[in-house]
């Protein structure tokens, strides 16, 4: 018996050896996991027992229409950015564009893209140095063979882009070699992702620089009462009922599903869903349903959604298939309404920050490049798809979104804690002792930086502060006070004229404030824009109201993101203008913090010790009258925006108590209302 025990266990010993060598049972394979294998990361997860599950569509088994079509016959082989474009150009420089002349007559929206390009900051005259190489294609036989010799630098397209705003007519594109292709609505089967670049559609009539804003408001349709607008041929819509269940989804409807068909050029129709269908004429509709609010529904498109390398389209549109017409609807009609607003609200700020100009969709389009270059810290996807967008967060400034003044809530980052006092003396200004004394006073200032740009030599020495004084001699040019100096140690900066004069107590409430709201600025003095009716033009005035639309940088805190910004984006014509004129500096800055945050400054209380102290050196003055100067630099500085981004507000944040008939001594900045 005992001999019979030990035979049976040799023999299940011995199998279970034989198995263990033969690589092992499911049952093993599933305890332990197979070590991971090195390549390319992969969308799906990595499930532990993926050697036991059968393939779902085996090679032979493929679908008949599902026939794959071989590399060679794409544009320009099997180029990617790897493979086809030199970074080593791009190392010493960065990013520099050169774009050749037009060689015949040019239609409207040729000549503001052209315009755009040469006036990017990415621009330069001479091919040797240039990082990219932009040809233009100026017909809309689009990506067609080129009739005339190839550009002189064409190095079989290497480092080029060839930019079309038309889609084109089909992909036989031999001749473009290893160059990029910036296209309107390309088609999927021929799109090579990270290396050509998808643009929109562009009507005829699209604004050249900043452009219409979003049409939503608050009398837009209730989600739960939503309206459809479907695509029509030739720019029309067609207005239809959520619950509609007549219409079977072919391209078209066989009903009427509504009186209200609009003509082409119209406002699109107030509607929540947009039905578009998936072939690329009704690609026009694209960008009508951004700029509506109205959600984009795609009918399994055959194009390439603009810029969908950066931009996450499922937060503002909706893919779905057509053969499924009546479950879309379903869908659409059971969708909670906080992903209603939260998908209409995205579709504004897409639209208003990439596709609202063409100025925009060409920015934007160099963008994508830079990023490539640099990586994709350069800008990364919180960047792109949260406001103000990635357009107006240069990574010259920072990389990292938490460095920015508007992404420190997503980040969980706390707001700047110490701030650098930045002192301007101007041409005629002395030395500011009082005024450093009081800064240097405030518990929460970490240096102060004296820009001296007057004519007078600097002072033999200095007063004594508590804080680190540094002193930089400037060029005498009003543009040199928003320069991003790196002695400026903190983000947050109060920016001072020598010649105010502020109380420690206001600055450090006004510091608590802009703590706050630290993508906004901080004043103490405030100036209003107006618009004259009888002239035609804007104006501003220094008349002390409740209302205001700019704070003077004269006593004012905001982020040092905006030192960056007005440096090295803005364009040299209006910083040139700064120079020219004093006061337009003020102006400039609070344009660009305006286009930035979409919101007014923010208005703290401020003592005038000295009234007759100007509020600033050739200002529009404080007389009753509005100081309206045609052509005067605020509508300058509207031409080159584009539009006017100013935003009028009555809203000034005072301490608690301040004023109130209580003790002294309960009140926290009591010298406030001391004279």
């Amino acid at each position: 018996m005992q001999l019979r025990k030990k035979a049976r266990w040799l023999a299940l010993s011995a199998a279970w050896l034989l198995l263990v060598l033969l690589g092992g049972t499911p049952l093993l394979r599933l305890a332990v996991p197979p070590k991971p294998q090195p390549g390319p990361p992969q969308g799906w997860p990595r499930w532990l027992d993926a050697a036991l599950l059968k393939s779902f569509s085996q090679p032979e088994e493929l679908p008949e229409d599902a026939v794959s079509q071989p590399p060679s016959t794409l544009r320009g082989g099997s180029c990617n950015w790897g493979t086809c474009f030199d970074t080593s150009k791009c190392r010493s420089d960065g990013l520099k564009v050169f774009v050749y002349p037009a060689a015949g007559p040019i239609s409207k929206v040729h000549g503001q893209i052209l315009a755009s390009l040469e006036g990017s900051h990415f621009h330069t005259h001479s091919p040797t140095e240039a990082c990219l190489l932009v040809f233009l294609l100026l017909g809309k036989d689009a990506l067609a063979p080129l009739s005339s010799p190839q550009p002189p630098h064409w190095n079989r397209g290497q480092n080029h882009l060839v930019l079309s705003p038309y889609p084109a007519p089909c992909p036989c594109a031999s001749w473009l070699g290893r160059a990029m292709v910036a296209e309107a609505s390309p088609m999927v089967d021929t799109f090579r992702l990270g290396f050509d670049v998808a643009l929109p559609l562009l009507p005829e009539a699209h604004p050249f620089r900043g452009g219409n804003p979003g049409q939503l408001r608050q009398y837009s349709p209730h989600p739960r009462e939503a309206l459809l607008a479907l695509a029509e041929e030739r720019g029309r819509w067609r207005m239809a009922g959520i619950n509609t269940s007549d219409c079977p989804w072919d391209g078209h409807c066989e009903w009427d599903l509504g009186p209200d068909l609009n003509d082409p050029g119209e406002t699109l129709p107030n509607a929540t869903f947009c039905l578009i269908p998936g072939h690329r004429p009704e690609a026009s509709h694209f960008l009508q349903a951004l700029q509506a609010g109205c959600i984009p529904v795609l009918f399994s498109p055959r194009w390439k959604l603009p810029f969908s390398e950066v931009i996450d389209w499922t937060k503002a549109a909706i893919v779905a298939d057509e053969r499924l017409p009546l479950q879309v609807l379903a869908a659409l009609q059971e969708m909670p309404a906080e992903r209603v607003l939260a998908l209409r609200q995205q579709t504004q700020f897409l639209w208003d920050a990439y596709f609202s100009s063409v100025e925009k969709v060409i920015y934007t389009t160099l963008e994508i490049i830079q990023d490539r270059i640099f990586g994709a810290s350069a800008h990364p996807a919180l960047l792109w798809n949260s406001p103000p967008g990635a357009l107006l967060a240069p990574p010259t400034f920072a990389m990292n979104p938490g460095d920015f003044p508007f992404y420190h809530l997503q980040q969980g980052s706390h707001s700047e804690e110490r701030f650098s006092a930045l002192i301007w003396v101007g041409a005629l200004g002395q030395t500011p002792l009082k005024l450093i004394q009081a800064v240097a006073g405030s518990q929460y200032c970490a240096q102060i930086v004296v820009l001296w740009s007057s004519e007078r030599p600097l002072p033999p020495r200095w007063p004594e502060s508590a804080v680190p004084l540094t002193v930089i001699e400037g060029r005498r040019k009003a543009s040199d006070r928003f320069f991003p100096y790196r002695a400026i140690s903190t983000n947050a900066i109060l920016s001072l004229d020598s010649y105010i004069s502020l109380s420690t107590s206001e600055v450090d409430f006004a510091f608590t404030v802009w703590q706050s709201f630290p993508e906004r600025m901080v004043g103490f003095l405030t100036w209003n824009h107006l618009w004259n009716e009888a002239q035609g033009v804007w104006g501003y005035t220094a008349k002390m109201t409740n209302e205001f639309s700019m704070v003077l940088t004269t006593a004012a805190f905001y982020h040092r993101y905006y030192h960056t910004l007005f440096t090295h984006s803005m364009p040299k014509a209006l910083r040139t203008l700064a120079d020219e004129a004093p006061s337009c500096a003020d102006v400039l800055m609070n344009f660009l913090a305006a286009a930035v945050t979409k919101l007014p400054p923010i208005k703290v209380p401020y003592v005038r010790r000295h009234p007759d102290t100007p509020l600033a050196p050739a200002g529009p003055g404080t007389g009753q009258e509005p100081q309206l100067l045609a052509g005067d630099c605020i509508n300058q500085v509207v031409a080159e925006f584009g539009h006017m981004p100013l935003v009028s507000s009555r809203l000034r944040l005072d301490p608690v108590l301040f004023k109130d008939p209580v003790s002294v001594q309960r009140k926290k900045y009591r010298s406030l209302e001391k004279p």
